[in-house]
């Protein structure tokens, strides 16, 4: 049976842990060429690897998107390497802890820098390459995005941001055969909290919490969220543009407790 993303290209950033590494995963089973960015260059040869094994392709892309020049980087060796970019996957992300009173201007600025001027930067870079291949992008947000939640305001901020970033675009660029949507996810097991400064006890803690914050009653799977992203990529998502869809074990449709 043929695969739909057979010949295509995907590029994937955060590709090296959690929902990028599953999104790059579940891309290379359906056909497609992956090229795979991020930051840990034996993280990359293990994602590498892996794909190989399941007979997909993976170029990867070492780099640091909040370096200058990183991003255009990015592109121009999926480009050339890859004849070009079918769909943009914006998975890379930052998460640290802050509030109103407690967050610096480096703290913020880190995280918009990553969470929303990356993505920003990436999107506007891969466009002449979408554009011609009337591709799509998908964007990783957060619940966050879509409510308020106290000791991360930068993260809220950041994806907030991302959301309105996805819907502009996705009308701006409707004309032109493209989408763009996004996904928010609830609570998932990746390790972006614990890099943000949770150490493994407090992690555990804080899944087994969430358990109950989450009505499904459980917390999130990096794979789940990979279906979702290619599910907004295919020709199932084409009439649908400037999502923001929830995946979160309902945890956005509950009040602060």
């Amino acid at each position: 049976m043929d695969k739909e993303f057979a010949n295509k290209t995907v590029l994937v950033t955060g590709a090296t842990s959690g929902i990028g590494r599953a999104t790059a995963l579940r891309f290379a089973r359906e056909g497609a060429r992956v090229a795979a960015v991020g930051r840990d260059r034996s993280a990359l040869m293990e994602l590498q690897e892996a794909i190989n094994h399941t007979g997909g392709k993976c170029t990867p892309i070492a780099a640091d998107l909040s370096v200058q020049g990183g991003i255009d980087a990015v592109v121009s060796k999926t480009v050339a390497e890859l004849d070009g970019i079918d769909v943009l996957v914006n998975a890379a992300g930052h998460l640290s802890s802050g509030t109103i009173e407690t967050t610096s201007e480096d703290a913020w600025d880190d995280m918009l820098n990553i969470n929303l001027r990356a993505v920003f930067q990436l999107m506007q870079k891969a466009l002449p390459s979408i554009i011609q291949r009337r591709g799509n992008i998908v964007n990783v947000s957060s619940v966050t995005g879509l409510r308020a939640f106290p000791g991360v305001l930068a993260y809220c901020v950041s994806k907030a941001g991302l959301d309105q970033l996805t819907r502009c675009a996705a009308l701006e660029l409707a004309s032109k055969g493209v989408r763009v949507n996004a996904v928010n996810p609830g609570v998932v097991v990746t390790e972006i909290h614990k890099r943000g400064g949770m150490s493994e006890e407090q992690y555990e803690a804080f899944l087994q919490h969430s358990k109950g914050t989450h009505p499904l009653g459980r917390v999130g799977e990096a794979g789940e969220i990979a279906d979702l992203i290619f599910f907004l990529a295919s020709a199932s998502a084409s009439w649908i543009t400037g999502a923001t869809y929830s995946i979160d074990g309902g945890r956005a449709q509950t009040c602060a407790r």
